[in-house]
């Protein structure tokens, strides 16, 4: 076999197998690898499927011959997160490159892509890895005549620019100073003459450029399926990029090699044979990734799709990354909403989208009626999905279908949501929420929102069902599914969605129905008994999904709704579960005025986060001042101001002397590891709950020998209280 095991410094990203000898299949693999060299061979024996590729194309009227790779959703989302982090390509493309350019300009051009590789992997790696470890990767180029890798700049040097074919983004293993095959993560083409095939071309790449990227690719996972290394995400998958000076684009090739002959007499044949009948391949759009500079448009689709084949590689390698896509494209509604406070968009009354901000809607020229492949379906041109009162929306779950009636159009601040009766029991009301159709793309930050609301929700209230967590005061799934489009649907078999812009729409149903605090609080009616029942009701459903490691993340009077209907004795539910954290890598939502301070600081939840959330809430809701905060930074400054001046607990305490006792007691918890005392504070509130005198409610725990005052002077003395505030 190639070589030895990885060094040490390999080993956090790909663990030894444990050494087994060679077995005569292991070793027919290696020569077979050892005789794999020729990549015009492996065209010459591709022409046959190229070409019937080709003719299929035109008899069944596609667009393209291969599927795109990635999804137009997973680019955006993926955009969204990156939006954040710097790349910094210091070699610039030179612009254009020819076929007949000279070597310097070639030479330029190997230097280039190898800076370009390097900038996507660092960038990505200290942003979704680790910014304090060094990155495990370096970027090489391939020198035909030997198989072996040299740095760019060492091989011009020795004369070698001329055998230069392609260029690797590699693990580092100082044991394989010229690098292995399976040490791989991906393969960059430097092939002039792209720009001939771009996205609004009807043109598709030549099978000589197509059949040297699938050579390349069949190498690695032969490489792959002989190494040591133990590849966390699976090893059956290669991307490979095509370059030229200007354009670019993404080749993936995925199977399982064991699925090969590897047939010594007949190299080239066997691996054409697995190509055709066992390979999975895609091919992207060429799109543009140099501007006329030589700079990279990082934000463009073609650069963005290079970068997300490259996260993909390094999750391979690497494994689950600490911070996942959705953590970081969460970000980008913060970013969004100081971005309206800079512009003091939010201060606009009219609202016409319900997210403050105009939208044109892309009609065609004339909104008329169009056709689509089944005559009895006609869809009218539109940018989402209206629903009005009286809508009927039906709902596929599984094996069965059911029916909801919208009653009612309602708003969080944000989103729309409804309140819905199914059809066959209009008797009994809940809570409907509606996905982002998968074929409408924009606007994006309404769409990462949407799947907030449905998506994740859907995952956080199963996970509560699933650990058996049960309480009135917490939302409850009732079903979740597609939405049924009007027409015949004409999903393949094979799982997608149809061309109808409706298909594939995900629905979440939850109940109970009620008010929001934020409606009581608009129409005067939150008082003091409001007050208390809902601090008790909400630390109640804190408490219950925190006993399976749940908490909730986004606390706010829209998230807590007054249900007083079909009832005896009103109570509060806290909904709005999306962002909700499960694990150490999920990441609360960010709000200015009600996020606590340890998830402003440090994006993450400690054990008295939701608490401190809800002390906000109550103190924002019982009249307290609301500040003008446009950054993390003041929202930081005035927690600090008003809990070291006692801000908070005075105007609680004019509500309650049990809210004012509470909020003291988070107060010492406050950034802490420590876990609240959620049953003797249940205990009290609930005592207080029927107890009303302006104000001046004196819980009767105050008598039992030790008071509330001493009880919270200890806990005012826990280490590590404000650590964590400026």
């Amino acid at each position: 076999m190639e070589g030895g095991s990885p060094p040490p410094d390999l080993e956090s990203v790909g663990s030894r197998r444990s050494s087994l000898p060679l077995s005569g299949r292991t070793r027919k693999r290696k020569e077979f690898l050892q005789r794999f060299v020729d990549s015009e061979f492996l065209t010459a024996n591709l022409e046959d499927w190229f070409a019937s590729l080709s003719l299929t194309e035109k008899s069944t009227r596609r667009k393209r011959v291969f599927d795109e790779p990635f999804e137009l959703v997973e680019l955006q989302k993926f955009d969204y997160a990156l939006e954040g982090i710097s790349f910094q390509q210091l070699m610039r493309m030179p612009s254009p490159l020819y076929p007949s350019s000279s070597d310097s300009v070639e030479a330029t051009a190997f230097l280039a892509v190898e800076d370009f590789l390097h900038a996507s992997a660092k960038g990505l790696w200290e942003a979704f890895w680790s910014q304090n470890e060094p990155m495990p990767f370096s970027a090489a180029s391939l020198y035909n005549e030997n198989s072996k890798f040299y740095q760019a700049e060492k091989a011009i040097a020795k004369g070698k620019l001329g055998g230069l074919c392609a260029t690797a983004l590699m693990m580092n293993n100082p044991r394989h100073p010229h690098g292995k095959w399976d040490h791989i993560l991906e393969v960059a083409l430097l092939r002039p003459g792209l720009s001939s095939y771009p996205v609004d071309s009807d043109r598709e790449l030549p099978p000589l450029i197509l059949g040297e990227s699938l050579f390349f690719a069949l190498r690695v996972l032969i490489a792959r399926s002989l190494s040591r290394l133990s590849f966390p995400q699976g090893s059956n998958c290669v991307y490979v990029l095509l370059l030229d000076s200007q354009y670019g684009g993404v080749v993936k090739v995925e199977g399982d090699m064991n699925r090969m002959e590897f047939d010594i007499n007949d190299i080239y044949g066997s691996a054409s044979d697995w190509i055709k009948n066992h390979a999975q391949v895609s091919v992207s759009s060429v799109d543009r990734i140099w501007n006329k500079l030589g700079n990279a448009n990082w934000g463009d689709i073609g650069a963005l799709q290079v970068l997300f084949a490259t996260f993909q590689a390094i999750v391979q390698f690497a494994g689950t990354p600490k911070l996942s896509i959705e953590d970081l494209a969460a970000d980008h509604s913060i970013r969004l909403r100081a971005r309206r406070m800079e512009r003091q968009l939010d201060m606009d009354d009219s609202q016409p989208n319900g997210d403050g901000l105009f939208r044109l809607q892309n009609r065609a020229v004339s909104p008329e009626i169009v056709e689509v492949q089944d005559d009895s379906i006609r869809v009218e041109v539109e940018e989402s999905l209206k629903l009005e009162v009286g809508s009927v929306l039906w709902l596929e779950e599984s094996n069965w279908q059911k029916g909801y009636q919208i009653n009612a159009i309602l708003n969080d601040g944000d989103l729309l949501y409804y309140d819905a009766s199914p059809v066959d029991d209009p008797g009994k009301s809940f809570f409907l929420y509606v996905g982002s159709p998968p074929s409408q793309l924009e606007p994006a930050w309404v769409n990462m929102n949407l799947w907030y609301q449905v998506q994740r929700q859907t995952k956080v209230l199963s996970s509560m069902r699933q650990k058996g967590v049960s309480s009135k005061y917490l939302s409850a799934l009732v079903s979740s599914g597609r939405i049924i489009h009007p027409g015949q649907c004409q999903r393949p078999s094979s799982g997608g969605n149809c061309n109808h812009p409706w298909c594939g729409t995900p629905i979440l149903v939850t109940s109970p129905v009620g008010e929001t605090v934020a409606d009581m609080i608009s129409s005067g009616r939150f008082g003091v008994d409001e007050a208390i029942r809902c601090c008790h009701d909400c630390l109640s459903a804190i408490s219950a999904a925190a006993s399976v490691g749940i908490r909730h993340g986004d606390i706010r009077p829209e998230n807590v709704i007054f249900v007083n209907t079909g009832v005896r004795q009103p109570y509060f539910v806290l909904i709005g579960w999306g962002h909700a954290v499960l694990e150490e890598r999920d990441r609360p939502a960010m709000n200015l005025h009600f996020s606590s301070t340890y998830a402003l600081q440090e994006g993450k939840l400690c054990s008295a986060s939701d608490a401190e959330s809800l002390v906000y809430l109550l103190y924002f809701s019982s009249g307290g001042t609301s500040p003008n905060l446009d950054s993390v930074e003041g929202a930081l400054e005035w927690r600090e101001n008003a809990w070291s001046r006692r801000q908070i607990q005075q105007k609680l305490g004019d509500v309650s002397t049990v809210l004012k006792a509470f909020a003291d007691y988070v107060d010492s918890l406050c950034g802490t590891p420590y876990p609240i005392d959620y049953e003797i504070w249940l205990r009290r509130l609930k005592r207080s709950m029927h107890v009303e005198d302006h104000g001046k409610e004196i819980d009767p725990s105050v008598h039992d020998g030790r008071t509330d005052r001493q009880t919270f002077t200890a806990d005012l003395k826990s280490p590590g209280r404000g650590k964590l505030r400026p």
